[in-house]
């Protein structure tokens, strides 16, 4: 065995790196069992961020479904989920190009079955998501986003439920409208009802959002439409009918999104636990819960930051664990017999689409997010952090140890750290294998992914402490984190740095203007002006920020207060920011305002813009 190399944190020689990520890398999403065969979405960086239907046939062979012109992304709601939809040798989606709904039968292309914008300036104004099929398979029932009006305010498209037929051969149909959001329309197994999620501003769908039932005529209108659950303080998700017909749903009315049966005597929880049953609606299509044979259910729960698979039995009131390598989950579905497939990542694991058959615990693997593999020698395994806080309170994190087989410390040496802020705010950071931080932990560089106040995973109480705070408990938190483990002697206290992007960049440019712990940052698409997420933001979060800062213009005060772009003066480390021009959720003026602060006080800096990109970056270059 070699002797390993005594050098500096922060030095050490790493075969992980931005290259390898980068090429061998690709996103999933959306995994779909239909037909005895498994289709999922990956986003290829290789190929521009283009969405793939990707479909794994009986016998192992994988085939692209969609053809190389199509990219399968919705832009609704500007994150998207829910484009896709398969129906025996059918397949309906959503391309990126100009958003309409596309058929594609087996062996033929796709061809448009909804109808381009009247305003020749909106060629991508109708947008659709998150699409069921109704029971005699001649409509799609889906949300519709308008953008098609010229004149029209991004903060102000128009949302609603429509019908759209499969065969193109009329409009669609506006079935429910008036309110902000629509979301998860479902069909009962009869045909007879359908059920959906409908909620307005400012509330977002982790904060209140209703569940209705309505009766489906026979001309496909909705009539004796009801309230079944949910208001402005109870967050639903992911409504769904059992093979019997009976509704199922997940609120957090007890504080922890558990999971729920509908029946004659109202709403009954399942398997009530202080646990998390269901995840932040930031996009279309989530489940975390699917029917098995014998009135089994199977369901992701989640407790203390990590997440669990397991099944929940007819009428027994309790989850049974079952046994995989995983503590992160986005996605599960089910054959509605004993298969189960699912978006999920582990310790060693990175992000992947894998089945499970239930009852002999046989797992498979069939796709990885990363080609690249870590060897065990070079891999650090987070470690759930619970640390003090502000007010008395504690605030949660994962640590990652610097680990490099190859290399040591000198004696004595404590690490440089990196903080890592996730977006959101109101989202949360996993345990599942992320390359890009075995990149930093591989070098000899210790990160903190940090759980601030206000992420989910820890039940609504601590996602409510965001609540008028945002800029103040999450900044605090990092903060925190980081004296936390200068403390313990996990960190060098003269080498502390943090990063995040979108919510999380906001966050870290907070922490660096407003704080005077960090020796460097890095801003992924940050937020810099509070109030540009009140005017001139995408309508799904244009009030997101009246329950996290107060509304707007009334609070305008406390927006400027806590807006790194009016505090510049403040600045007084060294930053390296990074922006798609194309993005509509953090506009690029924001980043370049940041960056002209910096070289106006002579602070090093790098501005590094990218043609092309939005919100998140997709291309490998």
């Amino acid at each position: 065995m070699t002797t390993p190399t005594i050098a500096p944190y922060g030095s050490w020689r790493s075969p992980v790196t931005s290259d390898a990520i980068a090429s061998a890398s690709v996103r999933l999403s959306e995994p779909r069992l239909a037909g005895g065969l498994l289709y999922w979405l990956e986003s290829r960086p290789t190929e521009g961020g283009r969405y793939v239907l990707v479909c794994r046939a009986a016998d192992g062979t994988l085939s692209d479904i969609t053809p190389p012109d199509t990219n399968v992304r919705t832009r609704a709601h500007e994150y998207g989920g829910g484009s896709f939809l398969v129906a025996g040798d059918v397949v309906y989606f959503s391309d990126y190009a100009d958003q309409r709904l596309y058929r594609q039968d087996k062996g033929a292309d796709p061809w448009p079955i909804s109808p381009a914008p009247d305003a020749p300036a909106a060629p991508d104004g109708l947008r659709y998501a998150d699409a069921c099929l109704t029971a005699g398979g001649r409509t799609l029932v889906c949300v519709q986003e308008r953008h098609d009006r010229p004149e029209m305010p991004a903060a102000e498209v128009v949302n609603a439920l429509v019908s759209v037929p499969v065969d193109g051969a009329a409009p669609p149909r506006v079935l429910a409208d008036g309110h902000d959001f629509y979301s998860s329309p479902r069909v009962s197994p009869d045909g007879t009802r359908l059920a959906w999620l409908q909620w307005d501003h400012p509330n977002m769908p982790w904060d209140g959002v209703e569940l209705w039932v309505a009766e489906v005529a026979p001309d496909g209108s909705l009539t004796n439409a009801a309230l079944v659950a949910g208001g402005p303080e109870e967050s639903i998700f992911q409504p769904e009918w059992s093979p019997e017909g009976l509704l199922h749903f997940v609120s957090d009315r007890t504080g922890w999104w558990n999971l729920y049966r509908h029946d004659a005597a109202g709403a009954v929880a399942l398997a009530p636990m202080e646990a998390e049953f269901g995840t932040p609606q930031w996009v279309f299509g989530l489940a975390r819960y699917a029917f098995l044979s014998g009135g089994r259910i199977a369901c992701v729960y989640g407790q203390q930051g990590l997440e669990r698979l397991g099944v929940i039995g007819p009428d027994s009131g309790v989850v049974t664990p079952l046994e995989t390598p995983f503590t992160a989950f986005s996605t599960l579905v089910s054959d509605g017999a004993d298969r189960l497939a699912m978006e999920a990542g582990g310790p060693t694991t990175a992000d992947c689409v894998a089945t499970l058959e239930v009852s002999t615990g046989a797992l498979e693997i069939v796709r990885r997010s990363s080609g690249f593999e870590i060897e065990p020698g070079y891999l650090s395994v987070a470690e759930p952090l619970e640390f003090p806080t502000s007010n008395g309170l504690t605030a949660h994190a994962l640590y990652y140890a610097p680990v490099n087989q190859d290399c040591v410390a000198p004696a004595g040496e404590r690490p440089p750290l990196l903080v890592v802020s996730h977006g959101g705010p109101t989202s949360a950071t996993t345990g599942a294998l992320s390359p890009s931080i075995q990149f930093w932990t591989s070098r000899g560089i210790a990160v903190v992914d940090v759980n601030y106040g206000g992420s989910t995973g820890y039940g609504r109480a601590y996602r409510n402490r965001l609540r008028g705070n945002w800029g103040i408990v999450d900044v605090e938190d990092c903060v925190n984190a980081a004296r936390y483990l200068v403390e313990t002697g996990r960190a060098d206290g003269k080498r502390l740095s943090i990063r995040g992007g979108s919510a999380g960049g906001y966050t870290t440019l907070a922490a660096l203007t407003f704080t005077d712990v960090f020796a460097a940052g890095a801003s992924y698409y940050g937020i810099s002006d509070l109030a540009t997420m009140a005017t001139d933001t995408h309508k799904f979060e244009s009030r997101y920020l009246d329950l996290l800062v107060g509304p707007y213009p009334e609070t305008e005060a406390v927006y400027r207060a806590r807006s790194p772009i009016h505090h510049t003066a403040q600045l007084s480390a060294p930053m390296i920011v990074f922006q798609g021009l194309e993005d509509r959720v953090v506009p690029p003026a924001q980043a370049e305002v940041m960056v002209a602060a910096l070289k106006a006080k002579g602070l090093p800096h790098a501005y590094i813009p990218y043609e092309g990109e939005q919100h998140g970056f997709r291309r490998a270059e």
